[in-house]
């Protein structure tokens, strides 16, 4: 059965959650990745892209711009609702395949969801929220991405806030800091986890 021995991984935009996620991988955890699942389904769904988002969100190759698409989507929320719709179903149906071939195994496996909470679309119980404040993700996603604030503060509004899935997680990871502490919780997390499956 799906999504028994899962856990989810989540966080904000600009957490950290993809260092984690490689920290995790390091320490023996099989991990699903919707965002790679996310950007395989964009690609086979390109047409469609074009055809509702219009042919400016397509790169001169016929793969779908993911810069503009983001750019048009996160400006209004419309566009992201029509956008969901279109690729969120065949998504969750090949994460629900994936979580099924790791069930074989009858071992906790993570799933790197980074919008869980915001869709609510997964039966899984048990998560893990890469945490880092507020003020941090804005620093990191105008460096990393070189946003003006406005924009990054954008991005961050169009999630649920970073205070409230602390509060909802199961395990909170701490990415406050830097990549040693990062180190260090990845290890205290992978502990707790196999301690609530054993």
């Amino acid at each position: 059965m799906a999504y028994e021995h899962a856990v989810v991984l989540t966080g904000g935009i600009a957490t950290g959650k993809s260092t984690a996620a490689t920290l995790l991988s390091l320490l023996g955890f099989r991990i699903i990745d919707a965002d790679k699942i996310a950007h395989e389904v964009l690609e086979e769904m390109a047409p469609k892209i074009a055809e509702h988002f219009g042919e400016e969100c397509l790169l001169p190759d016929g793969s779908v711009d993911r810069k503009a698409l983001g750019a048009r989507v996160f400006a209004d929320p419309s566009e992201r609702r029509a956008l969901e719709a279109l690729v969120h179903p065949p998504i969750r149906e090949e994460i629900a395949r994936r979580s099924e071939e790791q069930e074989r195994f009858g071992k906790p496996y993570l799933i790197d969801i980074p919008l869980f909470f915001e869709t609510g679309d997964y039966p899984v119980e048990r998560t893990v929220v890469v945490y880092a404040p507020r003020e941090t993700q804005l620093r990191r996603l105008m460096e990393r991405e070189g946003m003006e604030e406005a924009e990054a503060l954008r991005r961050l509004d169009a999630q649920i806030d970073i205070e409230e899935k602390r509060r909802r997680a199961t395990w909170i990871l701490d990415n406050s800091g830097d990549l040693s502490q990062l180190s260090a919780e990845c290890e205290r997390i992978k502990g707790e986890i196999l301690k609530a499956f054993s």
